[in-house]
C-alpha cells in the first residue's frame, strides 16, 4: 500500500504550525541556539517556507514573543482592573501571574530566556513595565486617601511588581510550594508591607 497523500495546509494553517514548532524550540533551546533549519525540519517543510511566512528567525520569534507578552500582560492587568480594593488587586494579580506560568510554562520560558537585541521584539521587561503602570494607578488612588505623596507611586509599583516577577522566575523551576501558597506569600509581603507603610520614611543612620 502506498503512503497516504499529504494534506495540503492553507497559508494560515501553515503559519500557525510554524509558530507552534518555533515556540517549542525557543522554549527548549533559546533564541540563539535555535536555527531556521531546525524549525523547517521539525515542521517538515523547506527553509524557504519559513522565510516566506516570517522573513527569518527574528520574524517568527517576534510573533511568538508578542503573543506571550500580550497574553501575560492582559491576564495581570485584567486582574488589577477588576479589583475594587488594593488587597484584592494583589491577590488576583499574583494568582494570574503564577497561573500563567503554570498553564503556559513554555511561553514564560521564552520570555525570560535570551532574546535578540531588537526594538521590534517585545520583552519580559516590557510586560513588567506595563503591569507596573497599571499598579501605579491603583497606588495613586490609595496614596491620596492616606495622605502619601502620590509622586512616589511609580517607585512603589515597580518595587512590588519587580519582587513578584523574581518570585515567578524562581518558581518556574522549583514548583514548590503550590501556586496558591506562593501567591498567598506574595500577597502577605505586599499587603502587610503597604498596610504599615510610612508616609515619610528616612534612611537608618549607620552606627559610628
Amino acid at each position: 500500500m502506498g503512503e497516504g497523500k499529504r494534506v495540503r495546509m492553507t497559508g494560515a494553517e501553515r503559519r500557525e504550525q510554524l509558530l507552534g514548532v518555533a515556540r517549542d524550540l525557543f522554549a527548549e533551546r533559546g533564541y540563539e541556539a535555535t536555527s531556521v533549519e531546525e524549525i523547517a525540519e521539525r515542521a517538515d517543510v523547506s527553509k524557504p517556507v519559513v522565510y516566506q511566512h516570517f522573513g527569518g528567525k527574528e520574524g517568527i520569534y517576534a510573533v511568538v514573543v508578542d503573543r506571550e507578552v500580550t497574553s501575560l500582560t492582559s491576564a495581570i492587568t485584567r486582574a488589577l482592573a477588576d479589583a475594587p480594593h488594593p488587597r484584592l488587586a494583589a491577590e488576583q494579580s499574583a494568582d494570574a501571574f503564577l497561573r500563567y506560568i503554570e498553564e503556559h510554562e513554555e511561553g514564560f520560558r521564552i520570555l525570560v530566556r535570551d532574546a535578540p537585541s531588537s526594538p521590534s521584539v517585545g520583552t519580559y521587561a516590557s510586560v513588567i513595565a506595563d503591569v507596573a503602570i497599571a499598579a501605579e494607578e491603583l497606588l495613586i488612588r490609595e496614596f491620596k486617601g492616606r495622605g502619601f505623596d502620590k509622586r512616589t507611586a511609580p517607585m512603589y509599583a515597580r518595587m512590588l511588581v519587580g519582587a513578584a516577577a523574581m518570585v515567578g522566575e524562581w518558581w518556574l523551576d522549583v514548583r514548590k510550594p503550590s501556586r496558591e501558597v506562593v501567591a498567598a506569600h506574595i500577597v502577605n509581603l505586599m499587603w502587610h508591607g503597604l498596610k504599615d507603610l510610612q508616609p515619610d520614611p528616612t534612611a537608618a543612620r549607620p552606627r559610628r
